[in-house]
């Protein structure tokens, strides 16, 4: 059951790549953007517990 739900996944990332590429650059993009923000919200974290 697993392995068809990975297959599942993948063939619909392939599908929405090739048929949307410009919306899939954005999704990415915006993933990035996000985990960018997560990473710099956990060093000012960081940065105020050392000072």
């Amino acid at each position: 059951m697993r392995k068809l739900l990975s297959i599942a996944v993948i063939a619909f990332v392939l599908f929405y790549l090739f048929s949307q590429p410009q919306a899939a650059a954005d999704a990415v993009r915006g993933a990035v953007g996000v985990v960018k923000d997560a990473f710099d919200a956990l060093v000012t974290f960081l940065n105020a517990l050392v000072r």
